[in-house]
């Protein structure tokens, strides 16, 4: 069973990763067969070099994610509310996603799933 701590640990350093603009950081806490669902319903980005391009791709955008909730961490997942802020057309954007990580026990992430959709987007 993965460790609880360094589950909710994965969080935050998948939060400060995209911060700071790195898919290398990001890519490092997935398993290398890993999945990527974001959002749901989207083709899955299978492994962790398609992972790392997705998340390049999407932080080309300069959007930052901020929590808006503590982590809840439950067996091997861990769930967590936040949003995306970004400046997009001339004006700033906000979606509000709730992103689940399933983990292996050495604690990698092995699927997300990014639950958000029409409804969650603001000022588009």
């Amino acid at each position: 069973m993965p460790d609880p701590a360094k589950m909710a640990a994965a969080v935050e350093e998948y939060v400060a990763a995209f911060g700071a603009g790195s898919p290398d950081r990001v890519a490092a806490l997935y398993a290398e067969d890993a999945t990527v669902e974001d959002p749901i319903g989207t083709p899955k980005h299978v492994g962790r070099e398609a992972i790392r391009a997705f998340y390049a791709e999407s932080m080309k955008t300069g959007a930052k994610l901020k929590l808006e909730g503590p982590v809840r961490v439950v067996q091997d997942y861990a769930v967590f509310p936040f949003s995306v802020n970004l400046h997009y057309e001339g004006s700033d954007k906000r979606i509000d996603v709730i992103d689940t990580f399933r983990f292996n026990d050495a604690n990698e992430v092995i699927e997300m799933r990014a639950y958000w959709g029409p409804t969650n987007m603001h000022g588009f």
